[in-house]
């Protein structure tokens, strides 16, 4: 039987970061807590504007969700053009939407500019409908970002049973700006080029204090260390704890489980996302899918509040894959995974400084790859010169959800019952 947790399908170089000796000559610009996309992403393009920056990640780069994602690379958010300007007004919110059109261009052009080491297709992504209702809604999605002048289509039955090759949908929407990447490689190649850029990065150092001294920002580690920096970025997301009081009662962490098969033989694969794109599908609790870069079909959706205990928490995922593509009832899962995705109540991406130079970050929504690789240049650009301006979402404070330690008994029989209408639409 397959290992319960394997490794992600791009293995991950023996690169180890290391925190070096902060030297006499005094405080450095900014600490980055947390080696993710946002986080590096933030100090790549912090250093690229002349700030002397360090990352702490408590684990190993690539360890938490930024690695472990579906690797898909959507742009837009999870609310419609319409609704994001009657939401935050004309000027913002037109700001918004086109911040929010750009974030896939942020993975591809650094990919591009920077030569990263990273498989990728960029052939689109598709939004596959499987009732008449999300139909519905995904003409109505057309119709705002053509608008607006985005690479996007309407699919028919018969067009996406041909992108896809999988059965049950009435039809979808196609958005050629997305694609897809290997989340790992991304990941890793960011961070290798974020250390070339001069920015310190260190694995293996927690951070579990932090505290204002004369204008400073001490951050104590773990191990001991301590690194004084003149801002602070919380770019932990998912895995935030207790350092900033209330920050995590501010989201749900969530598990995405994934599954990929065995490399799929030719006779079989050929008709399976030939194009190369992304699926994600229309259902209350969806399930996402990709080729990947040596042909095997990666599946992913949401799994158990808990930490998974056997191979059978990820057969509602093999269940799917069936599903989807019944000649695949006899090709073995070979690698199982999983990781940690934060939830706001209100979809969005909250940005916070509750004191000056105390920066904070949550809320991926599901789209990480894209979002946080652009949102991060945006706060590098708020460290370099103080104007909120640069910053696609307002700053906002912190505002601890209410009853959060019952929030997550509330989201495992709200995805419960969503499991159940979903199967019953089928």
């Amino acid at each position: 039987m397959p290992k319960l947790f394997s490794d992600p399908i791009w293995q991950k170089p023996k690169t180890v970061f290391a925190l070096q000796p902060q030297t006499p000559a005094g405080p450095i610009d900014a600490v980055i807590v947390g080696g993710g996309i946002m986080g590096l992403s933030t100090a790549l393009h912090a250093a690229r504007q002349g700030l002397a920056v360090q990352v702490l990640e408590a684990g190993a780069i690539g360890e938490g969700a930024s690695g472990l994602n579906g690797g898909q690379v959507i742009p837009g958010l999870k609310y419609d053009p319409e609704w994001l300007v009657e939401h935050f007004g004309k000027e913002r919110g037109e700001a918004l939407v086109n911040f929010a059109a750009s974030t896939a261009d942020a993975v591809f052009d650094l990919i591009g500019d920077e030569k990263l080491a990273v498989p990728f297709t960029r052939n689109g992504w598709i939004q596959a409908a499987h009732t008449e209702t999300t139909l519905t809604a995904a003409a109505n999605r057309d119709r705002q970002w053509r608008a607006r002048g985005a690479d996007v289509e309407l699919l028919s039955q018969a067009e996406i049973a041909a992108m896809t090759g999988a059965q049950g949908y009435l039809g979808g929407w196609l958005d050629r700006r997305a694609g897809v990447v290997d989340p790992l490689a991304y990941t890793v190649e960011v961070a290798r080029v974020t250390a070339a850029a001069g920015v310190g990065i260190a694995e293996r150092q927690k951070v579990v204090k932090l505290a204002k001294d004369a204008g400073l920002w001490r951050i104590s580690t773990e191990s001991g260390a301590e690194v004084r920096a003149r801002a602070v970025v919380l770019a932990t997301n998912a895995y935030t704890d207790g350092v900033l009081p209330g920050l995590a009662r501010t989201i749900v962490p969530l598990h995405s489980f994934q599954i990929a098969t065995a490399p799929l033989p030719a006779d079989v694969g050929a008709g399976i996302l030939p194009g190369g794109q992304a699926v994600s599908d229309s259902r209350r609790i969806l399930v996402y899918y990709r080729r990947s870069a040596d042909g095997r079909l990666v599946l992913g959706g949401r799994g158990r509040m808990a930490l998974p205990s056997s191979a059978a928490d990820w057969a509602h995922l093999e269940r799917a894959l069936i599903r989807l593509y019944p000649a695949l009832a006899g090709v073995a899962i070979e690698k199982r995974w999983f990781g940690r995705v934060a939830m706001t109540p209100d979809h969005l991406p909250h940005v916070h400084e509750p004191e000056k130079g105390l920066l904070a970050v949550v809320g991926c929504q599901g789209r990480g790859v894209g979002l946080m690789s652009a949102l991060g240049k945006r706060m590098a650009s708020y460290l370099a010169s103080g104007d909120a301006r640069q910053l696609p979402f307002p700053l906002s404070p912190i505002r601890p959800i209410p009853f959060h330690a019952f929030r997550q008994v509330g989201v495992a029989a709200t995805i419960a019952w969503y499991r159940m209408l979903d199967a019953l639409e089928r």
